[in-house]
This record gives structure tokens, C-alpha cells and sequence, in this order.
């Protein structure tokens, strides 16, 4: 079993007035239908709200804390106003209790502070980064992530994604500085089964284990190929390796797809 080092984590209880409870969907809908199937169960947790966008532009904060999420692989950074407002943010990678930051349209490139993107140099890692301005960051939040800021295009900057996709995003949009932190998260080792339970994930059993009634792959005699011309999902839909996205008005910002 392998997890990620959290020496660096303030050994705190996190904020009651920045906490929720979220109640147990166990993958259902609405209506009570399992629309994700293999959740349920996992230890109780509370949900951190973080501040993905930047609602006081201009005015410094300083960095209080860093803590756990369990709710997401990067960690999160506690962060105090002047006027002594806390909020939470995603924690770039080295960035520490005492430090401080600022949000504004143009700023010192110091990580962790945000800006708008036409004034990022090229060159620069980024993360937690607006689609549409004032939407708060949609792209580049998980743990180790950051994209890397390829060209100013008129009204447009280009960004290389994690996945090695190229777009095009809207200059006035805002991006923060530096690289998501936790990296060692990749390396992570689940290692036993009683940990994923915990993490709210149930058993999966293949396609090819099930009779035919469950499962197009189901069936036959001791150890058979599943018998189709490809792989399919529960529901007859191909699966494994079939693109999924449909058309989308956002193609035309896509300059290179990714890898």
C-alpha cells in the first residue's frame, strides 16, 4: 500500500463555517435509479467549499493552513483577509503557511496568485483555470496538474492541457499560478480492499463472470472469449477505447487533440 506523504499538512480540525455534509447518493438519481453503478457505503465525511474563482481582486491574503480534502487528491490552503474573511483554496505545489497571496487582473507571477491570463508570460505553468470569465476554475484541479501557457492569440491564449490537448481560451478568463500540489498521488497504491470500501467504491465483477442475462459478455462454458466483435457494456453500448464526446460547440478552440 502507497499513499501520499502529508508531512507538509497543518494539523488542524478544518473550518465549521466552511464545512458541509453531504448526504449519500450511493450512485442514484432523483428518482432512486443507479445511474453510477459500484458506490455506496465509505466512512462519513464533510465537504470543504472552496473558492475556485476570485471575489476580492486586489486584496492580499495569507496563507494559514494546508489540509486534507477528502473530497479531492490535491489539498487544499486556508487563506485569511484582511478583514479577517476565510476561505479555501486548491494549494499549488510549495506553497506554505505564512505565505501570501493576491488575486487580481495583473499581478506579480509568484505561485499561487491569480490573474487574468492575457497577463501571464509564455512559458508560465498554470491551474484552476476559468472556461467562460467570472465562471470560477473549471480545468486543471486534480492533484499534479497544471497547463502550460503556449501563445497569446489576439482575444485568445493558447494552453497545452495535462493530456497533451492544445486549446484556445478567452484572454480575460483568470488561471492560477504554479502547479496543483499533492503530485506524489500518481504513485498512490490502494492495496487492500478494505481502503477502497472506505473511499465509498463496491465490488466489480466483470461482464464475462455473469450469466447472459447480466451481462452481453456472460456465459459459456469455463474460461470463453467474450464472443462479440467488440467489447460491450451492460447495456450493449461499445465500450473500452470508443470516443464518447459528441460534437460541441467547443471543438473550434481545440487546435490539437490530445495524445
Amino acid at each position: 500500500m502507497v499513499s501520499s506523504s502529508k508531512k507538509l499538512l497543518t494539523q488542524k480540525e478544518p473550518e465549521k463555517k466552511l464545512t458541509v455534509f453531504l448526504k449519500q447518493k450511493a450512485g442514484r438519481n432523483r428518482s432512486g435509479r443507479i445511474t453510477v453503478r459500484h458506490r455506496g457505503g465509505g466512512v462519513k465525511r464533510l465537504y470543504r467549499l472552496v473558492d475556485f474563482g476570485q471575489e476580492k481582486l486586489g486584496v492580499p491574503a495569507k496563507v494559514l493552513a494546508l489540509e486534507y480534502d477528502p473530497y479531492r487528491t490535491a489539498f487544499l490552503a486556508l487563506i485569511e483577509y484582511p478583514d479577517k474573511e476565510k476561505k479555501y483554496i486548491l494549494a499549488p505545489q510549495d506553497l506554505k503557511p505564512g505565505d501570501e497571496i493576491i488575486f487580481d487582473e495583473k499581478t506579480s507571477l509568484k505561485i499561487g496568485n491569480r490573474m487574468k491570463l492575457k497577463n501571464i508570460p509564455v512559458g508560465l505553468l498554470v491551474h484552476n483555470i476559468e472556461i467562460l470569465p467570472g465562471q470560477g476554475g473549471k480545468l486543471t484541479r486534480s492533484a499534479g496538474s497544471a497547463a502550460k501557457v503556449l501563445a497569446q492569440e489576439g482575444k485568445y491564449t493558447a494552453l497545452e492541457m495535462p493530456s497533451g490537448e492544445i486549446r484556445k481560451i478567452l484572454s480575460e478568463c483568470f488561471a492560477s499560478l504554479g502547479v496543483v500540489s499533492n503530485p506524489e498521488h500518481r504513485y498512490q497504491t490502494i492495496g487492500k480492499a478494505g481502503r477502497i470500501r472506505r473511499k465509498g467504491w463496491r465490488p466489480t465483477v466483470r461482464g464475462a463472470a455473469m450469466n447472459p442475462v447480466d451481462h452481453p459478455h456472460g456465459g459459456g462454458e469455463g474460461r470463453t472469449p467474450i464472443g462479440l466483435k467488440f467489447p460491450k457494456t451492460p447495456w450493449g453500448k461499445p465500450a473500452r477505447g470508443v470516443k464518447t464526446r459528441k460534437r460541441r460547440q467547443t471543438d473550434k478552440f481545440i487546435i490539437k487533440r490530445r495524445k
